[in-house]
């Protein structure tokens, strides 16, 4: 039994090490206090309204850029168009709008296990995101979607959704542990991740996680995304998100550089100068510093979207295309209650929001349906209140940029 003990200690040197050493550290904390500092920032000015609209939006763009990473993208629309159980004949193109969805459901299914968790205490949430059994359901809810032949792999072997992988692997130059240590590996990864409770050293910890889950390669196929999704959700318990920004749009918009970090934080050791561990320590240090640097700039990108002030012209200038170029009923005389809606206000009732467009009541009455048809407002009845809401045709007024492959389909 002891030589049994002594072999698996062996085995689990090879991915230390498992956090940057002291001085290596100093920076990365600082990186991760800017951050820590913006997302309060953000989350502290974000309207009511602009949270809740903009986080179904973000998971259906989270979906389209981490599949895209792996070479599995579909159109926006297409992914809007699954969503309403609307799927292409065609079986390849349905194949990737059941992972679209599946992305989706699988974010919210686990954002809401989270945030009850947290409602338990403020160590419930991490001790089960770092853990097998999180690790295995996220792979299983991403994937259980599809149907055999789609789970089928290229040495004619089956992938079997949630279940660790029972084979060897090896991903470019890197030679994944043996699958038969793989229990091992996970545990002793959630054991030193899931232990780091001090701000700013948890979320470096959340960046460390992703590249030493991605080495352990768990899993037959599907590990990108599982990896991604589970730094996105880390920051979401961590209370640094606010359902308003994710890591994995920055991934994919740096995808060469994603890519090559992950890749070069595999190699060895490179000399006496680069750690104690059997990894290298430049190279994960190096991906550590890119992963927050992505994840501040995208907090700071989503602030600027979300100035208050700002969007009042851009709500404008929607509303303005609209009146001269669609013809659709829609109004610039709804600049008001919609500003308003979104910068202080979850909900208005009708008669308040046709009072503020000061038009008559048949002209408001008809300016109100023409919002909601053309989805500047959502109502949840006939005759119900009414709530801000971000149509795909307006993100390239509301949002420039945001998602701009979304755009560039209107």
């Amino acid at each position: 039994m002891k030589s049994q003990e002594i072999d698996r200690d062996d085995a689990l040197q090879q991915f230390e090490p498992l956090m940057p050493s002291a001085s290596k550290l100093e920076p990365l904390l600082e990186q991760a206090s800017d951050l820590v500092r913006e997302a309060a920032v953000l989350g502290a000015s974000a309207a009511p309204a602009a949270r809740s609209e903009l986080r179904a939006l973000l998971r259906s763009m989270n979906s389209y850029y981490t599949n895209r990473i792996e070479g599995e993208q579909t159109r926006p629309s297409e992914i809007e168009r699954a969503l309403l159980q609307d799927y292409s004949g065609d079986a390849d193109l349905a194949r990737r709008q059941r992972l679209a969805v599946a992305h989706i459901e699988t974010e919210q299914q686990c954002e809401d296990r989270l945030d009850g968790l947290l409602a338990e205490s403020r160590e419930a949430a991490p001790r089960w995101l770092y853990s097998a059994e999180c690790v295995q359901w996220l792979h299983e809810r991403l994937f259980s979607g599809l149907g055999e032949q789609d789970l089928r792999l290229a040495d004619g072997s089956l992938m079997v959704p949630g279940r660790f992988r029972e084979r060897q692997v090896a991903v470019g130059r890197h030679e994944a542990p043996l699958h038969t240590t793989l229990d091992a590996f996970v545990s002793r990864w959630a054991q030193v991740y899931g232990s780091v409770r001090r701000g700013e050293a948890s979320v470096v910890a959340a960046m460390a996680s992703h590249h030493r889950l991605a080495w352990a390669h768990p899993f037959a196929d599907g590990n990108g995304r599982v990896c991604r999704l589970h730094t996105h959700l880390v920051l979401h318990a961590a209370g640094l998100t606010h359902g308003l920004w994710s890591p994995l749009r920055g991934f994919a918009r740096s995808q060469p550089r994603y890519k090559q970090l992950l890749q070069a934080a595999d190699e060895h050791r490179q000399g006496d100068l680069d750690g104690r561990g059997n990894l290298t320590e430049a190279g994960f240090v190096a991906w550590i510093g890119y992963a927050l640097e992505t994840c501040l700039d995208q907090a700071r990108f989503m602030r600027q979207m979300l100035d208050v002030a700002d969007i009042q012209g851009r709500i404008d200038a929607a509303l303005s295309f609209e009146q001269s170029a669609r013809q659709s009923g829609v109004r610039r005389e709804a600049l008001r209650p919609l500003h308003y809606l979104f910068a202080t206000q979850t909900e208005l009732a009708r008669a308040d929001f046709k009072a503020m467009t000061g038009l008559g009541d048949r002209l408001a009455t008809g300016l109100v349906s023409a919002l909601i048809g053309r989805g500047f407002l959502r109502s949840d009845t006939p005759y119900g209140k009414l709530r801000f809401a971000v149509p795909q045709h307006a993100l390239r007024f509301y949002f420039p940029n945001l998602w701009p492959e979304a755009e560039a389909e209107v």
